[in-house]
C-alpha cells in the first residue's frame, strides 16, 4: 500500500487506519481462536501500516497526517469484549504514535465512531433494532461512514495542524449520556 503511494504520488502525507472485525462474547465466553484474529485486524494491522508509512513521512520533510479508526465500544463497556479491548488498544496506539512521532511533526489522532450503520453490523440489524440505536443518543439520527469520512478529512486537513493525541467521539451525542438516564425524547427520567 505504501509503496503503490509512493510509486503513484511520490510522497505519502496521510494514513486513514480504518479497519475492524467484531467477535461478540465475554472473557469467559470467547476462545483463543476467537479473540487473535480480532487483535491482529484491529489493532496489529494499524500498527504494520503506520510502521510502513511513517518512514515515508519523515522522508519528506513536512510530516503528516494518521487517523485511527477506533470505537466508542473502546471507551465504555460494550456486548463484545474481544472488539472493547481491540478498539481501546487502538486508542492507546494512537496516544503512544502520537507522543512519539510529534517531533517527526506527523500528527496522530483518533476518530471514535458511535452507532453508524455499516456493511459490518447490517447483517445483525432488523427495522427495529436500527430504530433504538437511532434514537439511543440525544441528537437520535442514524450515522453513517460519510460522517466518520469528513471527521477523518478535518484531522487529515491543515486547518487540524496544531491537533494531536485526541480522541474524537462521532457519536450523536450518545458519549454524552447515561443510556439509563437518558429517554429517545430527550427528557431525563428519574431512578
Amino acid at each position: 500500500m505504501v509503496a503503490a503511494a509512493m510509486d503513484r504520488y511520490g510522497r505519502l502525507d496521510i494514513l486513514d487506519n480504518n479497519v475492524g472485525v467484531s467477535q461478540r462474547g465475554t472473557v469467559v465466553e470467547v476462545s483463543e481462536e476467537d479473540w487473535d484474529p480480532v487483535m491482529t485486524v484491529n489493532i496489529k494491522t494499524m500498527m504494520l501500516a503506520a510502521k510502513a508509512a511513517i518512514p515515508k513521512m519523515m522522508d519528506s520533510g513536512d510530516g503528516g497526517s494518521i487517523i485511527n479508526i477506533s470505537s466508542i465500544a473502546g471507551l465504555r463497556a460494550h456486548s463484545s469484549t474481544p472488539y472493547s479491548t481491540s478498539k481501546a488498544g487502538v486508542i492507546g496506539l494512537t496516544f503512544s504514535m502520537a507522543a512519539d512521532h510529534a517531533k517527526d511533526n506527523i500528527r496522530v489522532n483518533c476518530i471514535a465512531p458511535g452507532l453508524v450503520y455499516t456493511p459490518m453490523v447490517a447483517p445483525r440489524m432488523d427495522a427495529d433494532l436500527r430504530e433504538h440505536r437511532r434514537s439511543s443518543a440525544p441528537m437520535a439520527t442514524e450515522g453513517t461512514g460519510w460522517d466518520i469520512g469528513y471527521a477523518a478529512l478535518f484531522l487529515a486537513s491543515d486547518e487540524a495542524r496544531w491537533i494531536t493525541g485526541i480522541v474524537l467521539p462521532v457519536d450523536a451525542g450518545l458519549l454524552a449520556v447515561t443510556p439509563a438516564t437518558f429517554t429517545p425524547m430527550g427528557q431525563q427520567t428519574r431512578f
